[in-house]
């Protein structure tokens, strides 16, 4: 635990799930591997300089980020919400490959949430000599703490990376190399990074404190993301399409929603609809929405009752429909609440 100087400190829970963040480098081996992190104090001094308190905890088995499963969000969702009255705000550290899916998932666990938790991680271990990863913890740690008149600034979840706090569901991740790893296209940054933390404050998300905080664990992920392609093979998608598992389907169409126009492409989608299986309509594009019915491609998606993504993220479109799958929610009324910002995910227009 680091405590800061004053007695009305906000509380924050740090923790680890693993990732680039947490390691530093074996200088015997050369192979990166992960650190105590009740020893952070000692690689980043810095944190005894912060307004607030905070404490560690870490996943019982630190993963790389590729290897995140529904399991490992209820695990994290679980250590937020059974600590959820004990502190002000959270941070989680996470491998940045799949940050955004969990941030995005996370945020749908959390109905009328009113503290901050605050996804970051780093291209760099936080051992090495040019590593991002001191900078967007101690910033972030900051977000988190951030109060005014004693309530917490931020009440949502956001993903904070290279001098930004985004949106966490509005985020992808763009780049491999650079320390800007992530990009919201279709939202503003909420907080950004400078001499000053300067906040959007028209752009956050205004929590109803009246509400309690709900907590939601029923994710269900029988679904398949289909990437159109020109060239998609007919009989390849009719096996696909036949599976019985399948539940929920995520289209990335081209431009603003369109699709091959090809008979038997609309005819699989339009059966499958009748079957009460969802289907999604998100943009390849990383910018931009969805737009069913501005061309003649997507007229017939639009006729047949696929669902508009908007302009909603892959990652933000896969944790909303396994999240509203699991709900066991009749296809119209699905449709209708896919279609609404739930956690300020999309555009209301």
């Amino acid at each position: 635990m680091f405590i800061c100087h004053m007695n009305t400190s906000p509380n924050i829970l740090l923790i680890y799930t693993g990732g680039t963040i947490g390691m530093i480098k074996d200088f015997e081996t050369g192979v990166l591997v992960a650190f105590n992190f009740d020893e952070l104090l000692l690689k980043i001094p810095e944190l005894n300089l912060l307004d607030c308190i905070i404490n560690t905890v870490s996943f019982s088995t630190p993963i790389d980020s590729s290897d995140m499963n529904m399991e490992r969000w209820k695990e994290l969702g679980d250590i937020i919400n059974s600590n959820y009255e004990k502190y002000d705000g959270f941070v989680v550290l996470h491998g940045s490959d799949t940050m955004s899916y969990t941030a995005s998932a996370i945020s749908f666990m959390f109905e009328n949430l009113a503290k901050p938790i605050i996804f970051t991680g780093s291209q760099l271990p936080i051992g090495d000599l040019r590593t991002d990863a001191k900078e967007n913890l101690i910033t972030a740690l900051q977000i988190a703490a951030l109060q005014q008149k004693g309530k917490p600034v931020i009440t949502e979840v956001g993903l904070y990376f290279e001098y930004k706090l985004l949106r966490a569901n509005r985020t992808t991740k763009i780049n491999a190399e650079h320390f800007e790893a992530f990009q919201s296209m279709n939202y503003p940054a909420l907080v950004e990074s400078g001499v000053h933390l300067k906040v959007n404050t028209s752009f956050l998300r205004v929590v109803n404190r009246r509400k309690k905080m709900v907590y939601h664990t029923h994710f269900d992920n029988n679904i398949m993301i289909l990437k159109m392609f020109p060239g998609i093979n007919e009989r390849m998608l009719k096996h696909i399409f036949s599976s019985d598992t399948i539940k929920g389907v995520i289209i990335e169409t081209y431009g603003s929603g369109n699709t091959t126009t090809k008979k038997w492409f609309i005819d699989i989608i339009s059966d499958t609809i009748k079957k009460g299986i969802p289907v999604v309509n998100v943009t390849q594009c990383a910018g931009g929405s969805v737009e069913m019915g501005k061309y003649n491609t997507s007229m017939a998606l639009k006729k047949a009752g696929v669902i508009s993504g908007k302009d909603i993220t892959t990652e933000a479109a896969v944790a909303k429909l396994m999240y509203l799958l699991g709900g066991d929610l009749p296809l119209k009324v699905l449709k209708t609440i896919y279609e609404t910002s739930l956690r300020g995910e999309m555009s209301e227009n």
